[in-house]
């Protein structure tokens, strides 16, 4: 990984893709001072670097809404730079870190915490997430304006879903005065009980208890429900069944404030995948049925889904190594976002465009991260450059990650980040 500081860099040649404008045309992105303009006369360009980025796709810097960093409290799983060295391969210039650490990202100390690791490290943005409630344990609000204070762009309990309806809607309403999004882990944890998979045929062959769908269907309805009756904005994550996505389709043509995330494991893989006992394909919400997958790529394409975001969960190999029961919840997904995604992008399923709105522009704009998620006149110089045709192998080698959670090891990807800019910094990806 090599980086570069640069006052003044020109790239040439790419295909620029930009959500703002709705435009995808081969022309040249000038950077200076780590901020994107227009091209000055040529007579006073001077002492520009040139990058030349022919056969590749520009693409405003993507953002990964929804990752677990496991520092502090669990650094032999991930560290923030483990983390962020993962996120430069898969090409995201930020990422936004849930808050299940330990100690809880639940005050100033430990959101501080956060963004001084990550600015030493000066890699790539790291955005902290606060828990909505103290310690995760959903019984009392943590205190909302000490996290906004400590630069948090969203709340949320994820891996907990916030039982207490109106614990929940106090949330939505605190959150509302801070300007912050509520990400709701939407689930009714009764109905999981102890299910490990998707509740279904493959659950009743392996002999293992099953998760209903409804369980996060139900969960759904009552967030949005919330939201609409308190005029408050609610983000629901990982979204993972049909059911969920009718939910907030109706919502969203009803006039509440939802948005909503799925993520690649969603549209890529079924409980089949579990067939082998296989505890890398084990995640919550688990992998549902083919008519779900069908849902979400629906879903993606008509814009009732606003963003993906990995929910990347590393795990040790001990911890994995272990049955289906005792092995934990979560799958790394930091470098196989992007490619996933570029698998319905050559499926014909989405277009580049919905690509960079999925990955970049709209969770920009959820998460109200300044002028980023576009390529025009103004905007943070966040870029990532990808080659879309270049083909390569994700082996185990290859990961970043300190963990190697994934049930996408051996599988043959065609597309690949080669460099991401962050704040006019070039740092090349693979």
């Amino acid at each position: 990984m090599y980086e570069y500081d640069m006052q003044k860099l020109l790239i040439k040649n790419g295909i620029v893709v930009d959500p703002l404008t709705k435009t995808e045309v081969k022309r040249d992105v000038y950077i200076e001072d780590g901020i994107i303009k227009d091209m000055p006369p040529k007579q006073k360009i001077g002492g520009v670097k040139t990058l030349d980025a022919e056969n590749s796709i520009v693409f405003p810097g993507l953002i990964d809404m929804h990752v677990h960093l496991r520092e502090p409290g669990y650094e032999y799983k991930e560290t923030i730079k483990s983390g962020m060295e993962a996120a430069v391969a898969g090409g995201f210039t930020s990422i936004c870190c849930m808050p299940n650490t330990n100690p809880v990202n639940d005050s100033k100390v430990v959101g501080s915490f956060l963004l001084d690791k990550s600015k030493s490290l000066n890699l790539i943005n790291l955005f902290p997430i606060g828990a909505i409630s103290k310690g995760l344990q959903g019984t009392s609000l943590a205190n909302i304006g000490e996290l906004k204070e400590s630069g948090a762009v969203a709340l949320s309990d994820d891996g907990n879903p916030v039982e207490d309806g109106a614990l929940m809607g106090r949330a939505l309403l605190y959150a509302r005065t801070f300007d912050l999004p509520v990400i709701s882990h939407s689930e009714d944890s009764k109905l999981r009980g102890k299910g490990v998979i998707n509740e279904g045929a493959i659950s009743e062959r392996l002999g293992v208890v099953g998760i209903p769908s409804i369980a996060e269907e139900i969960g759904v309805a009552r967030d949005v429900m919330l939201a609409g009756y308190y005029g408050a904005n609610v983000h629901i994550a990982h979204v993972s069944t049909s059911g969920s996505v009718d939910i907030i389709k109706k919502a969203k043509q009803s006039g509440i404030n939802v948005t909503c995330e799925t993520c690649p494991h969603y549209f890529s893989l079924t409980e089949n995948a579990l067939l082998n006992y296989n505890a890398d394909a084990k995640m919550n919400p688990p992998l549902r049925t083919e008519k779900d997958v069908e849902a979400i790529i629906k879903a993606l394409y008509d814009g009732a889904i606003d963003a993906i975001a990995s929910d990347h969960a590393p795990h040790s190999k001990d911890e994995k190594d272990a049955t289906l029961d005792a092995a934990p919840f979560g799958i790394i997904g930091l470098q196989t976002s992007l490619p996933l995604t570029l698998r319905l992008f050559y499926g014909k399923k989405i277009s580049l465009m919905q690509v960079a709105e999925l990955m970049s522009f709209n969770p920009a704009k959820i998460l109200k991260l300044g002028r980023r998620g576009s390529l025009q006149n103004g905007y943070i110089a966040d870029i990532t450059l990808v080659d879309i045709k270049k083909e390569w192998k994700f082996t185990e080698n290859s990961i970043k990650s300190l963990s190697k959670n994934s049930p996408f090891i051996g599988e043959k990807f065609k597309g690949i980040a080669t460099a991401v800019i962050v704040d006019g910094r070039l740092i090349e990806a693979n």
